[in-house]
């Protein structure tokens, strides 16, 4: 490369600055198509705005001069919407925004009650392609998605059961449909939870609804003790009554045997009367006496026979033998 000055002309090197500028445009095209995509990313990469590719985390290449554009996509973390209320100060000590949202939350049940539902919606993307191409505003679609099936299934449900026992059963179903419609929409979301926070019924007749519920309690609180009192004294008036039925049916069991046994024992006696009928007869007659005699208290004897004056054998209590007038 020459250049003149004046009258004088020099050569300068030409070759290793022309090198240089394009080493330089070179690199500036190198960083300019440098990108990195985070960990919990995911990097769509568009060629004159249509979609040729995506990258997993870590340094890429893309061609510069806008030719390739990348867009970042947090595909692993949750992100949520509220419903019928805000959070102004998330913390150890949250803090709730105190505007009511009722176009959002106030909702009419299947009994034609109404009560004020305020619920969360987690959720996080599933298919960025989807995300960013198949929906236009794709957090818009999911409010009122979320909005049209929480209504719907609130609707089919009794004010009682919105308020009470089936808040989970209808954060679960509201989950399923609403997953369903994103799916159909083909919005690339993924719903991860759906929690209802707080239900309650409209201020002016909350007063009312804490009668009838304070009411129910209560029924439920007797009721509770009625069947406590009942698996008390049923299953003790039950063991009493089998305890009953044993003793009986014990006292029934000796009372044969018994006389089965006093069936027994005069057959045998019988027999042997017939085989010695005097001895027989002496032998119960002493039998009979030695178990009559050792219960008296005094005995005396008398002789049939005698014709003077009245002699008598007396047995004092005592067991002596004491004798009076002519015989013993």
């Amino acid at each position: 490369m020459k250049v003149q000055v004046g009258e004088k002309t020099y050569n300068i090197g030409g070759g290793r600055i022309r090198n240089a500028i394009y080493a330089i445009i070179i690199l500036i095209l190198i960083v300019s198509g440098l990108y990195s995509v985070g960990a919990d990313e995911v990097g769509v990469i568009q060629r004159f705005g249509k979609f040729v590719r995506s990258t997993e985390p870590g340094l890429h290449l893309k061609i510069p001069m806008g030719i390739e554009t990348v867009t970042k996509v947090k595909v692993k973390k949750v992100f949520k919407q509220e419903f019928g209320f805000r959070t102004l100060k998330a913390g150890v000590r949250t803090q709730y925004s105190s505007k009511k949202y009722l176009e959002e939350s106030l909702m009419l049940t299947g009994d034609l009650n109404v009560a004020e539902v305020e619920w969360i919606v987690q959720y996080k993307v599933k298919d960025p392609y989807n995300y960013l191409f198949k929906l236009k505003e794709p957090e818009e679609t999911l409010r009122a998605m979320s909005e049209a099936v929480v209504r719907r299934v609130v609707g089919d449900r009794a004010v009682t059961d919105v308020l009470t026992v089936g808040r989970i059963e209808i954060a679960d179903e509201a989950e399923t449909g609403l997953q369903e419609v994103l799916d159909g929409f083909e919005s690339g979301l993924q719903i991860v939870t759906v929690k209802l926070q707080d239900v309650n019924p409209p201020e002016p007749v909350k007063p009312a609804f804490n009668e009838v519920n304070r009411a129910k309690q209560d029924k439920e609180k007797m009721i509770n003790e009625a069947w406590e009192d009942y698996n008390k004294r049923i299953p003790k008036a039950k063991g009493e009554a089998e305890q009953m039925i044993a003793e009986a049916e014990g006292y029934a069991i000796k009372r044969v045997n018994q006389s089965e046994g006093d069936v027994a024992l005069f057959n045998q006696v019988y027999r042997e009367y017939r085989n010695a009928p005097d001895v027989t007869r002496r032998r119960l007659y002493l039998e009979t006496m030695s178990e009559i005699l050792p219960k008296l208290k005094e005995l005396i004897i008398i002789d049939e026979n005698q014709k003077s004056i009245l002699p008598y054998f007396d047995v004092g209590k005592d067991g002596k033998k004491e004798g009076n007038g002519g015989g013993q």
